[in-house]
């Protein structure tokens, strides 16, 4: 055995004694290095910087294993005192950049996280240093969210304990046989573009012919088994659905259902009460006003669009209806993991 495989096999045997997570990927890093991995290949597997790796491997070259039982990370230490860090935190999560001065600024990227922190506590940082710190202060670089200025907190929090708990245990004292979820969407010809990987400094192109058709969408998803129906429309009014619940009531040809949705005008129409009254089994839920994130179905659109829909341009009416059902064909092969995917957190 040559000297290199016995440093390999003392790197194995190190491995396998340490129960410290950090020593362990140092000695890690090492070996990939012996086994003749480049410093940046070792890096992007253990998703640590060129420069780290280079320190592990100069510690090794120099004292050998001992010389990677560091007490620290290798790296430049924080130029941040603990409070400096707390008060940088408290600031990106409560305030835009506009808040504090810079005019017509809305969204916090690292130069000016290192302009603030350079005006603030007069230290200078790189960006890199910057993004380094911030991940380990369990921040991330992440895509805002709208969210409804009306919505009623309360009224959400009440629905989850009260309404959806006392839903729950009526479908398992058998009391409701099918507790549902539904909701409507539009789903246009061409719907929007969203990232997706291609050849560096080109675009994919997706030509469209300026038309604007559509088709209006309801849905509705099984909170115990995750099954989804669905059924296309030229309007989304009161007589179509009608026509969905039609549909459901026919999937569902006996047994209570609760369906759980959204506060929308064609759900409390003066027209839907005589259907209500025919079909007494069928129970209408009521979400709090102002209230998607409750509803599953609202992920499901996502999901649809994302998949199918997004960077696609539908020149004839019935390719929309053929890409959504065979979505939805292929999501119901797979029930368990809409359960996993839109209902589990529920």
């Amino acid at each position: 055995m040559n000297m290199r495989n016995e440093e390999i096999e003392r790197l194995n045997a190190a491995m396998k004694q340490t129960s410290d997570k950090r020593l362990y990927e140092r000695y890690l890093a090492v070996r990939l290095r012996l086994e003749g991995h480049t410093f940046e290949e070792i890096g992007d597997l253990l998703s640590r910087a060129r420069q780290t790796i280079g320190l592990y491997w100069k510690a090794y070259q120099t004292q050998g294993l001992p010389g990677l039982k560091m007490d620290h990370s290798p790296g430049q230490p924080t130029k941040l005192t603990e409070e400096q860090r707390k008060q940088l935190a408290a600031m990106l999560e409560q305030q835009q950049p506009a808040d504090v001065g810079f005019e017509a600024r809305y969204t916090w990227t690292l130069p000016l996280v290192a302009e603030w922190i350079k005006r603030e506590f007069g230290i200078t940082m790189s960006v890199r240093g910057i993004s380094a710190m911030l991940k380990r202060m369990n921040f991330s670089f992440t895509k805002a969210t709208y969210t409804l200025a009306n919505a009623d907190e309360d009224a959400q929090v009440y629905f989850k304990k009260h309404t959806f708990a006392a839903l729950k245990k009526q479908v398992e004292a058998e009391k409701i046989d099918h507790l549902l979820f539904e909701d409507e969407s539009m789903i246009r010809s061409y719907q929007a573009l969203q990232y997706n990987w291609f050849p560096r400094g080109r675009q994919r192109k997706v030509p469209t012919y300026g038309k604007h058709e559509g088709a209006k969408l309801f849905g509705a998803i099984n909170y115990e088994t995750g099954q989804v129906h669905h059924r296309e429309e030229e309007k989304a009014d009161t007589t179509a659905f009608i026509r969905f619940l039609q549909d459901l009531l026919s999937a569902y040809s006996s047994g209570k259902i609760a369906l759980i949705l959204d506060n929308s005008r064609i759900h409390h129409a003066t027209e839907l009460q005589p259907f209500l009254t025919e079909h007494p089994r069928l129970q209408l839920v009521f979400l709090p006003p102002y209230s998607p994130n409750l509803n599953p179905v609202e992920g499901l659109w996502l999901w649809l669009k994302a998949d199918v829909v997004n960077n696609v341009f539908f020149e004839k009416f019935y390719k929309i209806k053929l890409h959504v059902s065979q979505f939805m064909k292929r999501i119901n092969q797979h029930p368990l993991d809409t359960v996993d995917r839109l209902l589990v957190r529920l």
